[in-house]
């Protein structure tokens, strides 16, 4: 394992250059393997969960559920603060910033990336609590892609670029969790789904980050600095790839389902009859359309 380890760090610093000493001896970070393990089980769960749970009753994780979306909640707003603090503290150049060039903020903004790096290894149990609750038809090709590859790229961002232009998409993302979490965690409460209205603005701002965090990073290229350019197309690249799948959700999501509304609107009218709906879908309300109803679990 020592050699292999030995041969994959020769490898990526004849590829990426040599490694950011600043994070050495980090949590995690010293050696990929560790990161690429955890990767491989979460795929390994998405793939044998569903077939686990398939004729087993649905867990509820109600309580779980707000705390642990409570517990990214407050964990993004903080990530949020202090990046937007250490910016400024900093005085970043918004078109191009090089990885020594802020001195203490830098610093500062490297532990805050850290604990985002961190978070996306939390965030594997979002995958986890649909599986348990059996809501298969949200462990979506773009919910494994993304959660998948974002552990593994931000490892590779500790360790090479772990400050600087870094710092931008992962402050959208960090406010965007924010409203996302806060969502999820409130959502997990029965009486408060009525008054949850912004689940659909919340795909909208994912996708105008993606757009913003494209416009930044190619002022780097426009206007480049130290920060190294091969990391700049690569986001840019990625940020596509996540504009592509995002955009395909949110049509299928939110077009079909006006349309299957208006169908079913128009097919009630003609029947005589007014169906009784709660005019709100929640992501952890309801099980998958084809799972048969069974006895809820007390758990």
């Amino acid at each position: 394992m020592e050699n292999f380890d030995a041969s994959l760090s020769t490898y990526f610093k004849a590829w990426l250059g040599p490694r950011d000493t600043r994070v050495k001896g980090w949590f995690l970070l010293d050696n990929y393997i560790p990161t690429f393990i955890c990767s491989l089980i979460y795929l390994l769960i998405v793939w044998l969960g569903p077939k686990y749970m398939k004729n087993r009753q649905p867990f509820s994780c109600r309580g779980i559920l707000v705390v642990y979306n409570l517990g990214l909640t407050l964990l993004s707003l903080y990530m949020f603060c202090e990046l937007v603090t250490g910016v400024w503290e900093g005085k970043y150049n918004f078109f191009c910033q090089g990885t020594r060039s802020a001195g203490e903020a830098d610093m500062k903004i490297i532990r805050v990336l850290w604990w985002y790096y961190f978070s996306k290894l939390i965030e594997f149990m979002d995958t986890f609590f649909f599986i348990l609750r059996k809501n298969n038809h949200q462990v979506t090709v773009l919910h494994v892609y993304h959660h998948a590859s974002m552990l593994n790229i931000w490892w590779f961002v500790m360790n090479w670029v772990p400050c600087g232009h870094s710092y931008f998409g992962a402050t959208l993302n960090s406010f965007i969790h924010v409203l996302m979490y806060s969502y999820y965690g409130l959502s997990s409460v029965p009486s408060m789904r009525p008054y949850l209205w912004w689940k659909k603005y919340i795909t909208q701002g994912q996708l105008l980050q993606f757009v913003l965090t494209i416009v930044q990073t190619s002022c780097g290229v426009v206007w480049p600095c130290s920060f190294p350019l091969g990391w700049l197309y690569f986001q840019i690249g990625y940020m596509i790839s996540l504009i592509i799948l995002f955009t395909n959700f949110y049509i299928q999501t939110y077009n079909k389902k006006g349309a299957s509304r208006r169908k079913e609107h128009l097919r009630d009218h003609q029947n005589g009859s007014v169906a009784a709906v709660n005019g709100h879908t929640n992501s952890f309300s309801s099980l998958e359309n084809n799972v048969k109803p069974r006895k809820q679990r007390k758990d």
